[in-house]
């Protein structure tokens, strides 16, 4: 909790930092690779380049300063357990975070100026150190939880699969290279992987687990991004699909991400949109395997057929469960991705737990559809692939400005 000085100070400055918190974390990134040049590593340098990573972090701080103004009206702690799962998926350390600290303070007053007094420096600082020690704690558990040393979170696995399941998606197979078990996860989870680059740069990326748990491998299934509108291609998709074979070894994290399978025996609805059907071949793989009774419909849109990764094994899971159906649309949206579903014709049994994952406006559609339909917003759960944003209500953003705290799961929020 704030202290009532800090609490005054931030009330009345929340607005200023607020217009310029994006400005802020423009001045803090450089400041802070040009003194750490080893946290590069850390970091989705795409996201940085397109400004994405800014927005997310200066999100995050102010959505943090509201939750502390006001907890009924600015909730925090999914956003705290979304953030702490990706750090641990990247294996942040507590003693990182006070480099953090400092080059964001340093950001604040190069911005802000002489508007930055001794008091607002030491409430703004207090945001900080109490965000910090809340991620620090959630992190920890996970830590402790997955059996996860943070000081040595990378294990090298080798590919014992490569699979092509559509055009531009492959499918790796790992298995552990260092003869330790396989972890545990929850179906719905991700894991990061580590690639080094012909540049010396080494970049991380997240890729949900493409099968369920209790294997002796993990699965991971990447598409190729290709840039469009002057976007360059995706460095780390590019590089796998190009240099990753059988046989090879690959840096991977701990499974980590709090979006996985509803628990019980109710029905589910798992609703995807291009490679968002990773998280879905997943959970329904762990269905089928655990409770083939169980009532699940599955909807799907893509751009064509041929782009439509794991087609073949969602049917052959559905295949083997009593109450299911699959819907497939094939669409172009226009913009170089899935259309649109039609939610009028997607079953929705009673009680039922939708789990949605793609492309931030095919999301929206969808869960404003399944809202109109009378599904309960606590009953929407939704993966998203970068940093997209979800709004103080719990409705699926853009990334867009700072009012609104991040959901990124493609590079750390700071």
């Amino acid at each position: 909790m704030l202290s009532p000085v800090s609490a005054e100070v931030v009330r009345a400055t929340l607005p200023v930092v607020r217009d310029h918190a994006v400005e802020i974390t423009g001045v803090f990134y450089p400041s802070m690779f040009a003194a750490h040049p080893d946290l590069l590593d850390l970091f989705n340098q795409g996201n940085q380049a397109s400004g994405q990573q800014r927005v997310a972090l200066a999100s995050a701080v102010v959505a943090y300063a509201g939750h502390l103004l006001d907890p009924a009206a600015a909730p925090f702690a999914p956003i705290a357990e979304r953030i702490a799962h990706k750090h641990v998926s990247l294996g942040i350390r507590a003693e990182q975070y006070p480099i953090v600290g400092r080059h964001l303070m340093a950001a604040v007053g190069t911005v802000l100026g002489d508007a930055v007094t001794a008091e607002v420096a030491a409430a703004w600082d207090e945001v900080y150190r109490l965000l910090a020690g809340e991620l620090i704690a959630a992190e920890a558990r996970l830590y402790e939880r997955g059996g996860v040393d943070p000081l040595a979170p990378w294990r090298r696995w080798r590919v014992a699969k490569r699979q092509d399941e559509a055009v531009d998606a492959v499918s790796f197979t790992l298995v552990p290279d260092d003869g330790d078990p396989v972890p545990d996860f929850a179906p719905g989870q991700y894991v990061s992987v580590v690639v080094d680059l012909p540049d010396g740069h080494r970049q991380p990326r997240q890729y949900s687990l493409s099968q369920g748990p209790a294997r002796d491998s993990l699965r991971i299934t990447v598409r190729r991004v290709r840039g469009r509108d002057d976007a360059p291609d995706g460095v780390v998709s590019n590089h796998l699909h190009d240099r990753l074979h059988a046989d090879h070894t690959i840096l991977v994290g701990p499974p980590a991400g709090e979006h996985t399978l509803a628990p019980g025996t109710g029905p589910v609805l798992l609703v995807s949109g291009g490679i968002g059907i990773t998280p879905t071949a997943s959970m329904l793989d762990h269905i089928a395997r655990t409770d083939p009774t169980r009532r699940v419909v599955v909807a799907h849109a893509e751009r064509s057929r041929d782009r439509h990764a794991l087609h073949a094994e969602i049917d052959h899971l559905a295949a083997g469960l009593t109450d299911t159906d699959v819907l497939t649309w094939y669409e172009n949206g226009g913009d170089g991705r899935p259309g649109r579903i039609d939610l009028d014709a997607v079953p929705l049994p009673e009680g039922v737990t939708a789990h949605l994952c793609g492309p931030l406006p095919f999301m929206r559609h969808v869960r404003d559809g399944l809202l109109r339909r009378g599904v309960p917003a606590d009953r929407v759960h939704y993966e998203v692939f970068g940093p997209g944003m979800i709004d103080n209500a719990g409705g699926i953003g853009a990334a867009s400005g700072p009012s609104v705290p991040p959901v990124s799961r493609t590079g750390t929020p700071w």
